[in-house]
């Protein structure tokens, strides 16, 4: 055996360096597999909707918005409403006659209401029925509720004597002490007048005045169409509420 032999011998036996190469290769598949995986779930978190994404979610379809009311019903009004600006009018002034255009058209009200005749020339459309106003006891409409309070009540009636819906009638003057008053309800709401009623509490207790308040009744446009009707109130719970009944001109 010559020395060569002997020193290969000694020597230890090498790695291959094949096999150490091939396992960095798939580290490396692997590290970018997982890079990827971790973009594409980034990607669809973010967005749901993505191409990206096999399970996207169900597409929501736009929701339904109803179509804007043009006219807003005048029905909404309660007794108890107050409007800012009224019609008022102090005792023994001149009362005012309404004139209606010549090219004005008279408005179309729903078909639950009966519309009233234009006023004649000089004049108004309704006036007060014969008897009215009259003070009366609470108890023929409200025999469960106690006599402290006042006000006012009664119903529209058309030229063929039905009810009329719809219209305004607006309470207005001064109670003791100069305090102003000033509501305004719809015919048609206090059923218990006749289909065509109103009712309109004047102060939520007993008071007595002369001739300082006063009713009246208005149409969809908010003018008169009927005097203002002075009435007087009392101190009294058996004429705590006062009747008015109106009726439309022949």
């Amino acid at each position: 055996m010559d020395y060569y032999e002997i020193s290969e011998a000694n020597q230890p036996p090498r790695k291959k360096r094949s096999s150490g190469m091939l396992w960095n290769i798939l580290t490396i598949l692997v590290l970018v597999t997982i890079l990827c995986v971790v973009s594409v779930f980034f990607l669809i978190f973010v967005d749901p909707y993505s191409n990206l994404n096999p399970f996207p979610p169900p597409t929501l379809f736009p929701s339904l918005v109803p179509p804007t009311a043009t006219v807003t019903p005048r029905f909404t009004l309660i007794p108890s409403w107050t409007p800012t600006n009224g019609i008022t009018q102090s005792p023994g002034s001149p009362q005012t006659t309404p004139v209606p255009a010549a090219t004005e058209t008279p408005a179309v009200n729903p078909a639950a209401m009966n519309p009233p005749a234009t006023p004649q020339a000089g004049g108004y459309a309704f006036v007060v029925q014969e008897g009215s106003p009259s003070a009366i006891a609470w108890t023929t409409f409200h025999p469960d509720s106690g006599c402290e309070w006042t006000g006012v009540a009664g119903q529209a009636t058309s030229l063929n004597g039905e009810a009329v819906k719809g219209l305004f009638v607006q309470l207005g003057g001064t109670l003791p002490g100069a305090e102003p008053v000033e509501k305004l309800v719809m015919t048609g709401l206090a059923e218990q007048y006749g289909p065509g009623g109103f009712e309109i509490i004047i102060d939520n207790s007993l008071v007595a005045t002369d001739e300082t308040l006063w009713i009246q009744v208005l149409d969809q446009q908010n003018l008169p169409i009927s005097d203002q009707v002075y009435f007087n109130t009392y101190d009294d719970c058996e004429k705590n509420l006062n009747i008015i009944y109106f009726e439309q001109l022949q």
